[in-house]
């Protein structure tokens, strides 16, 4: 049995029947948006596939050993808390199928029918900095565009950073992509810290100090024990065109042209578990939105100390849309708290400020503190022009939006208008 597979706590349903990675796939995986789902049976493929391993906040808070509430805050304490790495392996210790690259063996997803191609979805890559050696694990989508070459979308942050290093110096950068990784070392890839930390130190907080690294065969990379793992490098001042691609709004992002990485070795466990993130799907979103909540719960603190919890909701995508709750002193906090918030995380398009009293995981609840404590004329504040999300349908060529803050908070001038009796009755 999968290594994988023996750390997922929550039931899984498989789909032992053949199916195809061409869209079949992808219509079963959004019937079950909240499931774990393993298909055994692979058109074309000996491999097994797995997806759904953090498609829930529960399950991504089971893989931290805590509570949904507590996520944010046990993020912030393994960022702050990195743990250095002892346990490394080589690389055949752990696998026994090493290779000439071929991606034709994987059973990798082709999702929609105006893909580019086929992507891998949950591809954490590994790389250094090439002039101090610093670490950095991120995932990044990657097209295939033959059995032994990638596109890979890069933005500007730590990778990004690395590879205009290595290309300043006409050299590849180094990498390696692990496919496969449990559910907590997954979310520290995400993790948003300095470019000085490594997010596999993280990692290993999380797995408090059991994290395994297996070092590579053709690049002096150590990278997390994982189901499928392919070593490689970025080209240099190489680049060819990728996309569409679905991304977290369920729109296609836009074509560009990408980097490009010439694989040269790959390693697989016996029966291994190839783990597709579906575009747009809950686990998408959750990996990319959920790790930039400690990073609006941080610079709101600085603005007002008693903020209780931040998130950014599953229909916002995780990542247009954040609820803050906070303990209010003051008449005024909530607005300083909007222009924290939005200023936190860029991307952010609308922020709602909620009292204590308010779940903020409760759709319902937070709709109603709109309805009750909300004034528009005083509460809502409109920010036209500002920098907001490449993946919002409706910014403009320029990148810019309206953004849009409300202060769902309760006023201290009638207080005592607000009381909810249903609070106040015993259980």
């Amino acid at each position: 049995m999968s290594r994988l597979i023996d750390e997922i706590t929550d039931d899984i349903i498989e789909i032992s029947e053949e199916v195809s990675t061409e869209y079949e796939i992808t219509s079963i995986l959004k019937k079950h948006p909240t499931d774990t789902v393993i298909f055994t049976n692979i058109k074309d493929s000996n491999m097994n596939i797995i997806s759904g391993i953090c498609n829930t906040r529960d399950k991504i808070a089971k893989s931290i050993n805590t509570s949904v509430d507590k996520i944010t805050e046990n993020i912030i304490k393994a960022t702050e808390n990195p743990t250095k790495i002892t346990n490394i392996k080589n690389f055949d210790e752990v696998y026994s199928n090493n290779m000439d690259v071929d991606l034709s063996k994987i059973p990798i997803l082709k999702h929609y029918p105006k893909d580019k191609g086929k992507y891998i979805t949950a591809g954490v890559v590994i790389a250094k900095d090439p002039e101090n050696g610093q670490t950095n694990a991120s995932i990044h989508r990657m097209l295939v565009n033959s059995n032994d070459e990638l596109g890979i979308r890069i933005v500007p942050r730590q990778l990004y950073t690395y590879y205009k290093k290595a290309e300043e110096l006409n050299k590849p950068l180094e990498i390696a992509i692990a496919i496969g990784l449990n559910p907590s070392t997954l979310l520290a890839s995400t993790t948003s810290i300095p470019i000085t930390e490594n997010e596999l130190e993280v990692a290993n907080t999380f797995k408090e100090g059991n994290l395994t690294l297996v070092k590579c065969e053709t690049v002096d990379i150590e990278v997390p024990e994982c189901e499928i793992l392919l070593e490689g490098k970025i080209l240099p001042n190489e680049r060819k065109i990728e996309g569409p691609f679905v991304d977290l709004t369920d729109t296609y992002d836009k074509i560009r042209e990408e980097p490009i990485i010439k694989l040269t070795r790959m390693h697989y466990k016996d029966n291994p578990y190839y783990h597709a993130i579906l575009p747009a799907g809950n686990e998408h979103k959750l990996l990319q939105g959920l790790p930039q909540e400690p990073r609006i719960y941080n610079s709101v603190k600085n603005t007002l100390p008693t903020v209780q919890n931040v998130v950014l909701t599953e229909g916002g995508c995780c990542w247009l849309h954040a609820v803050v709750s906070i303990k209010k002193q003051t008449e005024g906090d909530a607005k300083n708290v909007l222009m924290a918030a939005l200023s936190a995380h860029p991307s952010l398009k609308h922020c709602v400020i909620v009292d204590e009293d308010i779940n903020i995981f409760d759709a319902v609840d937070v709709e109603y503190a709109i309805a009750t404590r909300v004034k528009g004329d005083d509460d809502i504040i409109i920010i036209p022009k500002a920098r907001g999300s490449s993946l919002d349908p409706v910014a403009q060529i320029d990148g810019t939006t309206t953004k849009i803050g409300v202060d769902a908070t309760k006023s201290f001038h009638n207080i005592e208008d607000y009381e909810r009796v249903s609070n106040t009755l015993e259980n």
